[in-house]
Parts: structure tokens; sequence; C-alpha cells
């Protein structure tokens, strides 16, 4: 931190001892999770088959492309896609709409509780159905979405949010 706060770039550009390496070479690199969390598109089909981790989790939107999705499901590494692995302050926001529709105040705690208990709900009905399909999680995720919606035009008033195949 001292030396980021004396560089005048405000980086590590220089610190005695390092290599540069780039974007590219990063992603690649050796490691047991990866965490893709800024730019969209940085795993493509082009790099896709040199991405040498177990499990890739993405905290920005879209960084693996489509192609490169079956590349990595084919060399058997796990994506946890963005769709499931960010989508906590999407969740929130809707529990926030409810209490404005209500007029009520949850207490953090309790917020906290509920996102646990729906991502933990959600992430286990993605892994089932991609399992249960031989497919991708993203793919799983857009079964379960797309299940849902046929379900709720169906009969909007008996959906209950049971588990989907």
């Amino acid at each position: 931190m001292k030396y980021k706060e004396s560089n005048p770039e405000r980086t590590l550009v220089g610190y005695p001892g390092s290599e540069p390496i780039s974007n590219e070479d990063l992603l690649e690199l050796e490691c047991d999770i990866l965490v893709p969390s800024a730019l969209e598109n940085v795993i493509t089909e082009k790099n896709a088959d040199r991405i040498n981790t177990k499990i890739i989790v993405e905290l920005a939107n879209g960084p693996t492309t489509p192609g490169a999705d079956e590349i990595l499901f084919g060399n058997g590494i796990m994506v946890l896609p963005d769709i499931l692995a960010n989508a906590g302050g999407v969740t929130v926001s809707c529990y926030e709409w409810q209490q404005n529709l209500n007029g009520t105040r949850w207490s953090a705690q309790k917020v906290d509780r509920m996102l646990e208990e729906t991502a933990r709900i959600s992430a286990s009905r993605v892994f089932l159905t991609a399992k249960k399909n031989g497919v991708d999680n993203r793919l799983a995720a857009h079964i379960l979405a797309m299940h849902r919606i046929a379900d709720e035009m169906k009969e909007p008033h008996l959906n209950n949010g049971d588990s989907y195949d």
C-alpha cells in the first residue's frame, strides 16, 4: 500500500521484484477459482482452452461468450454464471420493492437471511437442473427461468415457487 500511495500513477507498476503480466496472461494462470469481475467477453473461444482453473465465478456481466461456455463445459470447468453469481443486488432490490409496496422496513439481518436462503435455493436448483439435463449451469439457469415464465403464463395464481425440472 505504501508503494501504491507513493507512486504518482497510484498503481503497483514498477514494484521492486515484480514482473508485469497482461490481462490475457492473467486469465490463463493456473488457479483453483477464477473470478472475472470487471469486463464482459474476456473468456472467448480464442482463450477458453487455455483457462487453467477448476471453477469460474462470474461477477462481471457476461464475461464468458457462448462459444467459450461450450469449451469450458467440455473441459470440465464449472462456471457459476453471472445470472446466478451476481444476482444478489437485483434480489435485494426486489426485497426493497416489496417493503415499499407494504409500507414496511426489514432489518439488515432479515434481508441477509432472506438473500442467503434465496441464493442457496436458486443455486441448488440450477445445479440439479444442470446435472439432470447434462448441461452447463448457465443453460440450466435459463431452463429454470423459461419454466417459471411458462408456469406463470399458464396459471399465474397457482405459481408457488416450487422446484422446476
